[in-house]
């Protein structure tokens, strides 16, 4: 099972606490955003060296997951 500590880090020195891919200062919602946009995985890897494949291919599993969920109304509320 994915832990979400091993591919995300927040750290208020980082970003002022935005969620970022583990070891670097890249926001995860960059992944997202390219890929609402259109732009391939393979082009944000691009855009974005520091990130491995392996970190984009797992936060994306992880996000499935949790959109997928059974409990997504209460992870929802808690988020709110």
């Amino acid at each position: 099972m994915l832990n979400v500590k091993d591919y995300i880090s927040i750290d208020k020195e980082v970003l002022a606490g935005q969620p970022v891919f583990k070891g670097t200062r890249v926001p995860v919602e960059s992944l997202f955003w390219h890929l609402e946009k259109g732009i391939s995985l393979d082009q944000f890897l691009e855009d974005f060296p520091t990130v491995s494949k392996d970190q984009a291919v797992a936060v994306l599993e992880i996000a499935g997951k949790i959109l997928t969920s059974k409990n997504i109304v209460k992870l929802y509320e808690t988020a709110a």
